[in-house]
């Protein structure tokens, strides 16, 4: 574990040698940058090496590989550094995807550079685990064993990491902090701009506890706070009020959808009675068994609350299979499970959310709120892992709430079942020039939402108040098939 004194040690030891007027980086190849649209546009492609793990000083050394896209403008600032979420997401996926055209009108304020933080996408050198456990799929089974089988799986893919020469202990927010400010020096700038998502915002966070001093400006969405890894079950059941209320504005889903919470429950409730016997359509055309538990419903809700298209999908899952039809699920389960498989982890993803962690106080607040509320834990899955390898956690003192004065823009959607309105407003309250914008009826993935959302961070960029505005998105078809 690297502790909080020893990181602001690395992280002047980094610094060391960096200057305002460096050349291009160096070892950086020009090339056309393509995404999946088909537009194309002049990059770079660049990389640096670190050590996998900084408390180590025979640590071998990782990648970490990123895009960078140049500014439009001579006089424009420091270089905006986006951070994809997860933990797991890449930064260079992400520049080819729908939110290509915000990235280049950031070029207006800097150097725009698409990051893979250490252990994904192109940074990616660590291997797949695929454990030897396997969740039963034809029989019932208790929460308490499907607990017991996940644990046993992250031990062996622990093990089997580390018999690859993985050094588990160097994936952390931490240590990404300090590939950030060698990715600075690297860069040959002062400051970085950090604009991030999710994951990506908690490192955002981070780094302005660690670096506040070499940071221009953060633009985030859908705060992730140091100490919100593990997410509230109350706040889960309160987003459910709030999908309940934008339901009740549309009148056809008012009448269909009176109590969505009750609907969940009653079918949550029939399931742990008289689990429901499915068959699912295998690649060869043969059926295989699958006993549909209370726990898969939760599990997919958990994934399905992100944003309210999806959401409303999910209601109609639950009305379906509480009127007896089986078609969706069979059709839902076909793309998540193919019996029989092995459980297979991702080290980065894992290993980082772990490390995060969480405190012996909220952890008992979680547990003690999951017992009544509609998803249980299971959004919390990396609390299933608790203390399963307690060296890897990074302890309370990280998860304290950061204290900066870095002029920070905060985007939130009032329809995130993923990250709260209220819990990223807590995780951002020691900024003390925070701007926040509400994103009415968007979720989790609220970038390209609505033009306004790339108008305000345009705005903030350049300075200008956007404090306390609001804008507002539609909401799907709650009734659309």
């Amino acid at each position: 574990m690297v502790g909080i004194v020893k990181l602001s040690l690395l992280i002047v030891l980094a610094a060391a040698g960096a200057t305002s007027n460096a050349p291009n980086p160096p070892a950086e190849e020009a090339f056309v940058f393509e995404t999946r649209a088909g537009d194309r546009v002049d990059a770079y492609r660049g990389s640096l090496v670190v050590p996998e793990n900084r408390s180590d000083p025979n640590s071998r050394a990782i990648p970490i590989r990123y895009v960078r896209f140049p500014a439009t403008d001579l006089s424009a600032g420091p270089p905006v550094v986006y951070l994809a979420g997860g933990p797991g997401g890449s930064g260079i996926a992400t520049a080819r995807g729908n939110r290509f055209s915000l990235f280049m009108a950031m070029r207006e304020f800097g150097d725009v550079i698409a990051l893979d933080q250490r252990g994904t996408g192109e940074s990616n050198i660590l291997p797949r685990c695929n454990s030897a456990r396997r969740f039963p799929h034809d029989t019932g089974f208790s929460d308490a064993e499907y607990t017991a089988i996940y644990r046993a799986a992250f031990r062996e893919c622990l093990d089997f990491w580390r018999g690859e020469g993985v050094d588990v202990r160097g994936y952390t927010t931490v240590e990404s902090v300090v590939d950030l400010d060698a990715l600075r020096v690297h860069l040959g700038a002062e400051k970085l701009t950090l604009w991030g998502t999710s994951y990506g915002s908690h490192l955002a966070l981070a780094a302005a506890r660690e670096m506040s001093d070499r940071l221009h400006r953060i633009v985030i969405s859908s705060a992730e706070g140091l100490d919100q890894t593990i997410k509230m079950p109350a706040r889960t059941d309160a987003y459910f009020k709030r999908l309940q209320e934008a339901i009740d504005t549309q009148a056809e889903a008012r009448v269909a959808y009176p109590d969505i919470a009750a609907l969940m429950r009653r079918v949550h409730a029939r399931l742990d009675e008289t689990p429901l016997m499915l068959h699912l359509p295998q690649e060869d055309g043969s059926p295989a068994p699958y006993l549909l538990q209370r726990r898969d419903l939760q599990q997919i809700a958990s994934g399905a609350i992100s944003d309210p298209g999806i959401a409303a999908r999910l209601v109609r899952l639950y009305a379906e299979i509480d009127r007896g039809e089986t078609r969706r699920i069979v059709k839902t389960l076909g793309h998540r499970h193919t019996p029989g498989d092995s459980i297979s982890l991702r080290a980065m993803s894992t290993i980082m959310d772990v490390a995060s962690g969480i405190g012996e106080t909220r952890r008992r607040t979680v547990e003690r709120q999951a017992q009544t509320s509609l998803l249980k834990d299971f959004l919390n899955s990396t609390l299933f892992l608790t203390g399963v390898a307690p060296e890897l956690d990074l302890g309370d003192k990280f998860r304290e709430a950061p204290a900066s004065d870095v002029p920070l823009l905060l985007l939130s959607g009032t329809l995130d079942g993923r990250t709260y309105i209220e819990s990223q407003r807590e995780a951002v309250a020691g900024f003390t020039q925070l701007s926040a914008v509400t994103v009415r009826n968007a979720g989790h993935n609220l970038f390209m939402s609505s033009p306004e959302v790339s108008e305000v961070i345009v705005q903030f960029m350049r300075g200008q108040a956007v404090e306390n505005r609001v804008i507002e998105v539609p909401l799907p078809d709650f009734l659309d098939p």
